[in-house]
């Protein structure tokens, strides 16, 4: 497997080593030992989750807060997404600062996103099956989200924004200024 940090120190993309053959393929999607060697920290992960969800659903930007923060290994199993993490971090160099990828049942790349930061996703195919491993349990008290179209943060969603689905809580989500704090 292939790990490439991004310009968010913590952030890697995942790219398996994928074995065709006439019957299909076959590829290692997850190795406790290559990955915690490869990002160089310590990772258990304790819970995964999984959503379907249809074309321009935006889920996110979410994080949870101090001793139950989360560390993500996201993929797509089905369809296509365009997956956005940006730095909450408040001593980070690139506080505020975001990077998208992305992800693809075809391409098969997976995203690490560390603890600190806030994470979110924008459905780009008619469909889509997103599948996610977190290092902590949820808890609904240590939640917190920012809008997704903060004008600080200029995420570029390539994306209609009078298309986007978007729920009722995510549409009320403070900007990055007013947001609860990581730690």
């Amino acid at each position: 497997m292939k790990f490439t940090e991004t310009k968010l120190k913590g952030c890697f993309v995942l790219e398996p080593k994928i074995i065709n053959d006439t019957r299909g393929y076959f590829m290692e999607s997850f190795n406790e030992n290559t990955f915690q060697k490869a990002v160089g920290q310590e990772v258990h992960f304790v819970q995964d989750n999984q959503s379907f969800s249809s074309k321009g659903v935006l889920r996110g930007l979410h994080y949870q807060t101090g001793e139950h923060a989360q560390a993500k290994l996201v993929r797509v199993l089905s369809g296509e997404v365009l997956d956005v993490a940006v730095d909450i971090r408040p001593d980070s160099e690139t506080f505020g600062q975001y990077v998208s990828i992305v992800l693809s049942a075809e391409n098969q790349k997976q995203f690490y996103i560390p603890r600190g930061f806030a994470h979110g996703f924008l459905v780009l195919s008619e469909t889509a099956t997103f599948f996610y491993k977190c290092d902590n349990f949820y808890n609904k008290e240590s939640e917190g989200g920012i809008i997704f179209n903060d004008p600080v943060l200029k995420i570029d969603w390539q994306f209609n924004e009078k298309e986007l689905i978007i729920s009722e809580k995510d549409q009320n989500q403070p900007n990055l200024e007013n947001a609860k704090k990581a730690w």
